[in-house]
């Protein structure tokens, strides 16, 4: 399976690593669907792209609006979960609200996207799965328990449908990226070190995407793990 002239469900699309990911497979000739919770005005990237807004902390209506984007694009045979937020903090600054809003965006939406696609996708006898995890699936980090619980639970997942949709022709795959240089950090207290070698760029893991889907067919890329060069954190004051 070749993956030029394919059509990709992208979540996350509107900016930063979603829409690095999103410029790249355009580049390549494929068809783009993404889906953000809002789009600016002059974010177009052409025909070959679908803008598609939704909410995916809204997580009651998200089983309606995946079933209908799915009737209208049956044709996706490629579903790139990337979108998630970070809040960072000792576990008892948390409310609960904000613990379930994280769980929500971060992993349930992804789950309930998968799920949705995973039949068609089995139907069809080939497609590619992508999860975006981070570094913070690897290890735990002080102040970031529940950061890091949706994306170790990220990890289990497509290491399960991994085993699940070996035999179906769909390939699983989870990207775990350290620091990117992209607004993600833009409300947090701390952010990567501003030299080159300090910190990835979004182009960086939209090429690991990239990576996964132009492996020849039967090649599965399992887990890319990509680092800056260097780890540097700087801390803004508060």
């Amino acid at each position: 399976m070749t993956p030029d002239s394919r059509t990709i469900l992208v979540t996350g699309a509107s900016r930063g690593i979603g829409k690095a990911i999103s410029e790249k497979l355009l580049q390549e000739f494929c068809r783009v669907i993404g889906i953000g919770r809002e789009f600016r005005p002059g974010s177009e990237h052409g025909t070959d792209f679908t803008p598609v807004p939704i909410d995916l902390s809204e997580i009651k209506q998200l089983p309606e609006q995946f079933s209908q984007l799915r009737r209208k694009n049956s044709d996706i045979d490629c579903i790139i979960c990337n979108a998630g937020f970070g809040r960072f903090g000792s576990l008892e600054e948390f409310s609960p609200l904000q613990i379930q809003h994280m769980i929500d965006l971060n992993l349930t939406s992804q789950i309930l996207l998968i799920r949705e696609f995973l039949p068609s996708l089995k139907g069809k006898g080939r497609g590619d799965i992508i999860l975006m995890g981070s570094e913070a699936a690897l290890s735990g980090g002080k102040r970031g328990a529940v950061y890091s619980a949706t994306k170790f639970a990220l990890r289990g997942l497509a290491q399960s449908l991994r085993e699940e949709c070996s035999g179906s022709g769909v390939r699983v795959g989870i990207i775990n990226p350290g620091m990117v240089d992209t607004d993600f950090y833009s409300d947090l207290y701390f952010q990567p070190g501003t030299d080159q070698d300090a910190h990835l760029t979004a182009e960086d893991v939209a090429q690991a995407v990239w990576l996964m889907l132009s492996a020849r067919p039967g090649a599965a890329i399992d887990e890319i793990n990509l680092s800056p060069q260097k780890k540097v954190i700087e801390f803004r004051n508060k």
